[in-house]
């Protein structure tokens, strides 16, 4: 479905509402009410182009929440899916000419970074697609489960100051009951990984968030690179979607950050409440996924 045709159509509902609203998706945590993104604002709490930096005082700009802003338009070719296991996932990058965009920054390792996941937040899939020469991105997706999904695009256009996160829903037909969230932990287990979280989401404050990897309980010293770093998180708030990726402090092969068992981020949010965590890393050749539903205190 065209999403400029989406645009043209809603406009005035998106500048009153800011964004995409949970109309269609889980119920609402008790987040208050979000900040509303702005494009100077935009990049600070998301994407891979704005990181929070510490000691902050303002509450980021949720960033997620929109299919377009600053003159750029996720198009995704087909909304409407047919469960599948081994879907395809096409769309666009489109810009302020309605022409796609072909020219796009490289973020840890890779020129645009595609989040997949259920809107009741119980399926998450971190991929890369591929970009054909007329600006068509396509990639194979999970979509076995019916329900509402939201489909994050995270990427830098070639020469922009800041990185951009939109996010489009997509619908997959058949029965669907919502799951509820998991209760917040800890604890995380991807068999036969463990994965502890220790520290606290502060909304509008630098939270610093360590998660230990242990195997079979014994701490993994011998993390493998994945997309330049030894762990990717990404945080969306419960209700919205509001998206949030960061990365670890320091690099492999940096000569001070070990691989493992521990990986440090410094995260912000943009409001207190409820947020799911998704870990990537990656080990014996293999990324798994671990997740955490954490809450956010006010600042």
């Amino acid at each position: 479905m065209n999403a400029i045709a989406k645009v043209g159509a809603f406009a005035g509902a998106v500048v009153a509402l800011g964004g995409l609203g949970s109309a269609v998706g889980a119920s609402v945590g008790p987040i208050g009410e979000p900040e509303r993104p702005s494009h100077q604002e935009h990049g600070k709490a998301g994407g891979h182009g704005g990181h929070a930096g510490h000691g902050a005082t303002k509450a980021p700009a949720a960033t997620g929440l929109n299919v377009s802003e600053a003159g750029y338009t996720l198009d995704l070719v087909e909304d409407r899916y047919q469960r599948t296991a081994d879907a395809t996932l096409r769309f666009r990058i489109l810009g302020d000419d309605h022409e796609p965009v072909t020219r796009f920054e490289t973020a840890h390792g890779k020129k645009l970074h595609l989040i997949v996941v259920r809107r009741d937040l119980a399926t998450f899939q971190h991929v890369h697609p591929v970009m054909a020469a007329d600006g068509t991105w396509s990639v194979g997706a999970d979509l076995a489960e019916a329900g509402t999904y939201r489909v994050f695009a995270d990427f830098k256009p070639k020469g922009a100051d800041e990185g951009l996160t939109l996010g489009q829903d997509l619908f997959v037909a058949g029965p669907y009951e919502p799951q509820p969230l998991p209760a917040a932990a800890a604890t995380s287990a991807v068999s036969p990984y463990q994965v502890d979280l220790d520290g606290h989401l502060v909304a509008g404050k630098t939270s610093r968030l360590t998660l230990t990897v242990t195997k079979d309980g014994e701490p993994v010293t011998d993390l493998e690179p994945y997309l330049e770093a030894y762990g990717h998180l990404v945080a969306l708030r419960d209700g919205d979607l509001a998206y949030l990726h960061v990365h670890p402090e320091g690099a492999p092969g940096d000569g001070r950050t070990e691989p493992g068992p521990e990986i440090t981020f410094s995260a912000e949010v943009p409001s207190a409440g409820t947020y799911r965590l998704f870990l990537d890393f990656q080990h014996a050749g293999e990324v798994r996924t671990a997740a955490f539903t954490a809450v956010a205190e006010a600042h």
